[in-house]
């Protein structure tokens, strides 16, 4: 890694190591189309949050949630709870690399006083909405004016496209193979065929499936990419010493990060084409949470295709610039294996792409020791939020 990279920064965040935590998870089915509305799915992840810190929905004083998807805000939450007490709230949470983020949000709405509990929820129904062709990541991108008079008119676009180019630069730049590409995937199957909830729970794949599977933009295949789904999650955040008068045992917040890459949504004008904005971001949270990534139990990374999951442990720092590929071979990935479980649900690629909110949940479920494909003696989890131009990394631990 870069020690002084100069083309993007990091956030300056206050510490707030240890002082507030994730007392409550929720998940709806993650499915194909539902025909259920982003609300009703949000609606529902919210409630099952609620529930599972044995709290009520007139506890709940702070919301985030992503101010381009605000399908669960303020307004929804009343409506659907009936409720009509004062609700701080921000836009800035939800999913995506704001799913890492988040977490501060809510240390800071706590700190001052304007929360007590504060829900993160994030929910698409991008499979429903696909038949009309509406919703999606595609649409959202092509409504970018950046984008559409600088890159979509040479062809850079859509998402695999973008990709595929980062793709072929990193091998060519590092000598990584389509079968290193292939070890992610494969990875990402095998944690969730262990997974009942995830999409592709019943679908076995090995790397002759990955390498006889569609050529969708040359290097990247089909099973390089995420799927397109319908779901949702949500998690409340609260103080440490709150949430351990809750039912379960404290999730706690010990490092966040931000960073954000200086060319903005121009991705094709980033100077450091096969780099995230995670070497900004990963440096300082390890920093705040006094660990480094040895110390790292599980990982989970998001993963729209499987060359930002090889970027983003490099750029985080488990591996060197260049050696992601030699890293990530075999069952490096695996949730039972002795190098570093990623994406044990299945991530973005296998379990569902409902954008980053499920892979904090999974590791929220991995530090309580409940995942359905467990790591041992997980005492230290970290997701990695990537969104382009924007990175987030959030280290959670066991209540020490």
């Amino acid at each position: 890694m870069d020690a002084t990279p100069d083309w993007g920064h990091a956030t300056t965040l206050d510490d707030i190591r240890g002082s507030v935590a994730i007392a409550g998870i929720g998940e709806t089915a993650y499915t194909k189309a539902s025909g259920r509305t982003a609300r009703e799915i949000g609606a529902e992840a919210a409630q099952r949050a609620i529930a599972d810190c044995g709290l009520e929905p007139r506890d709940i004083d702070g919301i985030t949630y992503n101010a381009a998807f605000a399908d669960f805000d303020v307004a929804a939450f009343h409506e659907h709870f009936g409720t009509n007490h004062e609700i701080w709230s921000s836009p800035w949470g939800g999913g995506m690399s704001w799913a890492g983020t988040a977490p501060y949000l809510a240390a800071g709405a706590i700190a001052r006083g304007d929360a007590r509990h504060v829900l993160n929820v994030f929910p698409v129904a991008w499979a429903t909405q696909r038949a009309s062709m509406t919703g999606g990541p595609g649409e959202v991108h092509a409504s970018q004016s950046l984008k559409q008079n600088l890159e979509v008119p040479f062809g850079w676009f859509p998402q695999p496209v973008y990709f595929a180019t980062i793709m072929r630069r990193h091998m060519i730049e590092f000598g990584t193979t389509s079968e290193q590409f292939g070890a992610i995937a494969v990875a990402a199957r095998w944690n969730a065929n262990k997974n009942p909830d995830a999409i592709m729970h019943s679908k076995v794949m090995d790397l002759d499936d990955y390498a006889a599977c569609a050529m969708l933009a040359d290097p990247l295949r089909l099973f390089d990419s995420c799927l397109i789904s319908d779901g949702g999650a949500a998690y409340v955040t609260t103080s440490l010493d709150r949430a351990r008068d809750l039912p379960h045992p404290p999730v706690v917040v010990q490092g966040i990060g931000e960073g954000i890459s200086d060319s903005g949504q121009h991705w094709s004008q980033q100077r450091a084409f096969t780099s995230t904005p995670q070497v900004f971001s990963a440096p300082p949270a390890f920093a705040m949470a006094e660990l480094h990534p040895s110390d790292v139990n599980v990982l989970a990374v998001y993963d729209p295709f499987t060359i930002v999951t090889l970027m983003q442990i490099e750029d985080m720092g488990f591996c060197k610039k260049g050696e992601g590929g030699a890293f990530v071979e075999g069952d490096t990935l695996w949730w039972k294996s002795d190098g570093l479980p990623c994406n044990t649900h299945g991530g973005l690629l296998s379990h569902a792409y409902v954008l980053g909110i499920a892979h904090v949940v999974e590791l929220v479920k991995q530090i309580r020791g409940t995942a359905p494909a467990q790591v041992s003696d997980c005492e230290v989890a970290v997701y990695g939020g990537y969104t382009g131009m924007h990175a987030s990394t959030l280290i959670l631990t066991v209540d020490r």
